[in-house]
């Protein structure tokens, strides 16, 4: 089974959204059998590496609303991360453009350490208040995963990966992250709850992986490479 991904690490509900999917794959018996792949989407192509103003201020301007109603509102939205185990810190937390944090991750999908570059990128940007719009932040984001980014981020190396998955994002009608398609059959928008991964994961399985009754466990009355059992 293949789940693909569309996220953005500056999506909060993206690192929730890993955490379910996570606790789905933890108690699915063929787990072993899945193939995650996280594709690029930038929630705002156009942000600035850096802000004078404060993640609160620059939430209210970008919705419309009282700058104690983006506190609030992100107050949810951390107590939506505690249930999972995130500490989301958003009073430390430095808004920036994500798109080099994007050709960080195609670069680790060539060496199998996407979803550890995943974590380390949510992690750094909602937990640690880091700048992961600095190049330092993401050369020691990459070296903590083994990854030597170095010479890719000073150049534009998978600059069209990432906007190879952002037009297929369009093409699939994905307007928001996080999005999760199921073999390409089926799709799960937002942080549902795990039950709704749980579910989604044994459907796909069952489709593809259909279960053989035989209640004797003989192989009577069968007909196989021109022999019948009978």
């Amino acid at each position: 089974m293949k789940i693909d991904i569309w996220s953005d690490v500056a999506c909060p509900f993206c690192y929730v959204g890993k955490r379910h999917l996570e606790a789905a794959l933890a108690k699915f018996p063929h787990a072993k059998d899945v193939e995650v792949t996280w594709h690029s989407f930038e929630l705002n192509p156009d942000a600035q590496k850096d802000y004078q103003e404060d993640h609160y201020t620059l939430l209210a301007s970008k919705y419309g609303m009282t700058r104690e109603q983006a506190m609030a509102n992100s107050a949810r939205v951390a107590d939506a991360g505690k249930a999972v185990g995130i500490d989301f810190k958003f009073d430390d937390m430095i808004n920036t453009n994500t798109f080099n944090a994007h050709r960080l991750i195609q670069l680790a999908a060539q060496h199998g350490k996407q979803d550890e570059v995943e974590e380390l990128l949510f992690k750094a940007y909602f937990t640690e208040g880091k700048h992961i719009g600095e190049t330092a932040t993401l050369e020691a984001i990459a070296k903590a995963a083994g990854l030597d980014a170095d010479a890719m981020l000073q150049g534009t190396e998978f600059t069209g990966e990432v906007r190879q998955d952002e037009a297929q994002a369009q093409q699939l009608g994905i307007r928001g992250v996080p999005f999760f398609v199921f073999d390409m059959k089926y799709a799960i928008s937002g942080a549902q709850p795990v039950e709704v991964f749980d579910q989604t994961l044994e459907k796909v399985w069952s489709e593809t992986h259909p279960q053989i009754v035989n209640p004797t466990g003989s192989d009577d009355n069968t007909c196989a490479d021109g022999v019948c059992n009978v």
